[in-house]
């Protein structure tokens, strides 16, 4: 696939330059529609990345899933690996599995993947986390409810009706595939100098149609290569910040708008002397149309692909390591 090739070839530190990330106000949603979707469409043609505010989710909720991340990322090894992550499902805990096609290395971090349909045995106990369950499971369609908000905007632009995408991402189907995804980037505090050559996560883009990330104001280190330069090998830092959720096209939607938009590289760097070097926790969300969606944009750029196809060759490619592993 292209968009893995795309990635085999970026895996170096390249620069750093200063790049205007746009942040849009989503207040009065319904009555500014049009308004909205112009400002998303510029920010999405232009860089790929942009942060959304007055988006709907209170930050207390925010706060909380953060909290339970905290606890469920310091539950003891062997709690969290009898919820393992399986071949082919995007569900459950994985440590240091995920290798990216641009680094070759794993990425520093683990994370617990929630993907409803597939969740049977991999919730942890109350006992061990009370309400982890009842409150992700709100979480995670308050985010489906504003992934599918910023979806509408896109395909009005597209020409496909405003309920498209939803209607692909539709949660209370068996095929659902949207990802809300808890990650932990494990402390430097400690490291050896060898160890900040290597990533906390690779550079990539994400395989979805669109990606929420939910930051800690003070954890820094995302960095982001807009698709239209990604030749250029200048990154650009996108700090946290309180009460907005940053957002990125992913090669789904990419495929979808036969690359009229264009999802953005990013990547997490270790690091710098003198920055904070503690954990660090990020939440996104993933919004990947439903398996049997077939992916095919307005004027029939790119063969017809199923979401189910498409998801898994992308899987396949980031986790052959543990893949090949878990299958002797």
């Amino acid at each position: 696939m292209s968009e893995i090739e795309t990635e085999r070839r970026i895996g170096g530190a390249g620069t750093s330059i200063v790049r205007d990330i746009p942040r849009i106000d989503l207040s009065s949603f319904e009555d500014r529609k049009q308004e909205i979707a112009d400002a998303l469409w510029s920010a999405a043609t232009e860089i790929g990345f942009f942060q959304v505010y007055n988006h709907g989710i209170p930050q207390d909720d925010i706060d909380r899933a953060f909290s339970l991340a905290e606890h469920f990322f310091k539950l003891p090894t062997d709690k969290k690996a009898a919820l393992p992550l399986k071949p082919g499902t995007n569900a459950g805990w994985e440590f240091r599995e995920q290798v990216r096609p641009s680094t070759g290395t794993p990425d520093h971090k683990e994370s617990f993947q929630i993907t409803l349909p597939r969740m049977a045995g991999l919730w942890p106990q109350d006992t061990d986390i009370a309400g982890f369950q009842e409150f992700l499971t709100q979480f995670e369609h308050q985010n489906w409810l504003l992934g599918m908000k910023i979806l509408s905007c896109f395909a009005m632009k597209l020409g496909f009706e405003e309920d498209f995408f939803t209607s692909r991402h539709e949660p209370s189907l068996p095929d659902y595939q949207c990802t809300l995804r808890l990650i932990h980037y494990m402390s430097m505090e400690n490291a050896k100098p060898a160890d900040f050559e290597n990533w906390r996560a690779g550079a990539h883009s994400d395989f979805d149609c669109l990606t929420l990330l939910h930051q800690r104001a003070g954890e820094g280190g995302l960095q982001v290569c807009p698709g239209k330069d990604v030749d250029s090998g200048a990154w650009t830092d996108v700090e946290p910040a309180t009460g907005y959720v940053t957002c990125n096209i992913g090669d789904m939607l990419m495929r979808w708008s036969d690359d009229r938009l264009l999802s953005t590289l990013h990547r997490v760097r270790m690091p710098k002397p003198g920055e904070y070097l503690g954990e660090r926790l990020s939440i996104p969300f993933f919004c990947q149309a439903n398996r049997d969606a077939i992916i095919q944009g307005p004027d029939r750029k790119y063969a017809p692909i199923s979401a189910q196809n498409y998801l898994l060759e992308r899987l396949q490619a980031n986790f052959a390591a543990l893949q090949k592993a878990r299958s002797q």
